[in-house]
């Protein structure tokens, strides 16, 4: 499935906007399976946003053997993006190269101390939220990430739109809102990435949000590909908005 997605055009987007989407990546009743599923596996670890002063709600984290079809997301993704990745990094001036596999990355994580996968389930009810963050902690981190929605805007929830930020040298923030229906997945910067400017290529920093969710219940996912160092990841630190 996803190694026969339009590859080309999602690099072509991921280039010019730092996202991509991908519609109906599941179907919606697998969508609404997995949904009903969040809280009752015995590899969520549950995390309150509001103790982390992150927001409202929950974060459910995934142990380091991701269920299905998470964990084979995880791979298949990695290898389309890890060439998108060393591109960036080749834009940026940077030496640093991402191997072709992910396994073959997450021995680098573990080398520097990164064992404790990033990867979770987003449980937002009414007027709950997720503050503006990024996780850039660790020597290696991966410049993209997938996230995907596992409820029906409008149907199982209002509000609780995907928010992204990029901040331009010298200039404003500029929002985007991501449009995400049931079973739709984005692919989104981790924290920065490549623009043209007139002299050539500079970073842009991005950071992501879920804004306020109106009625309803919530819940997605986000994987991230690069794992937190133990210390980091007892505190579940982020990179915050300022």
């Amino acid at each position: 499935m996803i190694d026969k997605l339009d590859w080309h055009a999602i690099a072509a987007q991921l280039d010019s906007e730092g996202y991509a989407v991908l519609p109906r990546l599941l179907g919606a009743d697998e969508a609404r399976v997995l949904a009903r599923g969040a809280g009752t596996s015995h590899a969520l670890r549950r995390v309150s946003l509001d103790s982390l002063d992150l927001g409202r709600g929950d974060l459910l984290y995934l142990d380091d053997a991701l269920p299905q079809p998470w964990a084979q997301w995880r791979t298949d993704f990695y290898r389309r993006l890890a060439p998108l990745a060393n591109r960036w990094n080749e834009m940026l001036g940077m030496t640093d190269r991402f191997p072709a596999e992910l396994n073959a990355f997450l021995e680098h994580n573990r080398r520097a101390g990164q064992t404790q996968t990033q990867s979770h389930l987003n449980q937002l009810g009414t007027d709950d939220y997720l503050a503006l963050h990024q996780r850039s902690e660790g020597e290696h981190v991966f410049p993209l990430q997938v996230v995907a929605l596992l409820a029906a805007p409008g149907e199982d929830f209002t509000g609780g739109e995907l928010v992204l930020t990029e901040q331009r040298p010298r200039m404003q923030s500029r929002p985007t809102v991501v449009p995400l229906g049931l079973g739709d997945a984005a692919i989104i910067a981790t924290a920065q990435r490549p623009f043209k400017g007139s002299s050539g290529y500079y970073r842009v920093n991005l950071r992501h949000a879920i804004s306020r969710v109106r009625s309803g219940e919530r819940i997605g996912v986000e994987l991230s590909f690069h794992d937190a160092a133990q210390a980091a990841s007892d505190q579940h630190t982020f990179e915050l908005a300022p």
